[in-house]
Order: C-alpha cells, then structure tokens, then sequence
C-alpha cells in the first residue's frame, strides 16, 4: 500500500543542481498556486474538511498550510540572500494548521495569497544565479543548507501538498 503521507514519496536532494534543472524546480514552485486551485475546484465545505488520510490534516488545513509554509520559505530565501549563514526559526505546523484561522479564513483567500506570494517569488528565483543558489542558511531542524536544498524542498512541497488533494479526490471519487 502507498504511503498516504508521501504520496509523490519523500523528499530527497539531488546535490549539484544545472541551471536547466533549477528552471524546472522555479517552473514547479511558479506552477504549484495553479495545481493547489485546481485540485480542490469544485469541493464543498464537507468534502474540504475530510481530512486526506486517516488522523490528517482535512483539505481545507492543508489549503492553508501550503502559503503558510512558502511564506516562510520566501522569508528564508531573502534572510539567505541579505545575511551570512542566518539561523531562521523553524515552526509547529501541526499547531499553525489547528489555529482559529484555518478554519474560519475561506480558502480562496489562502488561494490568493498563495497567487501574490508565487508571483513575487517567482521573480526572485528568475534573477537568483549560481553564488546565490550556494548560499546557505542554518535550519535548526536540519543543520546548514543551501538555497539549492530550499528549491528543491519547496519545489516537492507544492506538488507534495496538490498529491493529497488529488489522490484523495481519486479515493473518494470525488471527480
């Protein structure tokens, strides 16, 4: 049986990254508001707080979580990209995902918000080159990375995240 936590499968770094490969990594991140709307086109309140797997997240949490995520995740590129080798402070998702927001915030507002921050990412990403992606940063969690590992990480979270929503909706039959 899959995994229903992984459903595309864990992230795994692909160390020395080509340009070509980095352009496709900034297409997923450019592309990943576009697949979250459409995986969850169409749902009602009762299908989007079915959580994806048993004891997970609902739909409409993990709709909140994902510009919650990028938005620290853009906040980490621009510490890496102005600082030497800043510490950023990791954070209890689970716990951000249970605030009263998440339920109460309709999920076209995170859509939306997800749209501008993709938006403006994508732009920083285009004018990042090869110094850039080397710089690092200190994630608590995970020790040194680079802007590379952060990429590539975010690149698999979008289509990580759009994975529960759809393999679910294909579960449920909810085409």
């Amino acid at each position: 049986m899959t995994d229903l936590r992984y459903p595309i499968g864990s992230f795994t770094f692909a160390p020395g990254a080509t340009p070509l490969q980095r352009r496709a990594s900034i297409r997923e991140i450019a592309d990943a508001p576009h697949a979250l709307r459409d995986a969850v086109a169409g749902l009602d309140d009762a299908q989007l707080d079915t959580p994806y797997r048993p004891g997970g997240w609902t739909v409409r949490q993990v709709v909140h979580h994902v510009p919650d995520s990028h938005l620290n995740a853009y906040i980490r590129f621009k510490l890496a990209l102005t600082e030497d080798t800043p510490t950023i402070r990791p954070y209890d998702e689970a716990a951000w995902a249970r605030v009263a927001d998440t339920a109460r915030t309709p999920i076209d507002v995170s859509l939306a918000l997800l749209d501008a921050l993709h938006q403006r990412w994508r732009i920083l990403l285009d004018t990042m080159g090869d110094a850039d992606f080397a710089r690092e940063l200190v994630h608590p969690e995970h020790g040194t990375i680079t802007l590379d590992w952060m990429l590539q990480l975010y690149a698999w979270h979008g289509r990580h995240h759009v994975a529960h929503v759809t393999a679910l909706r294909a579960r449920e039959g909810w085409e």
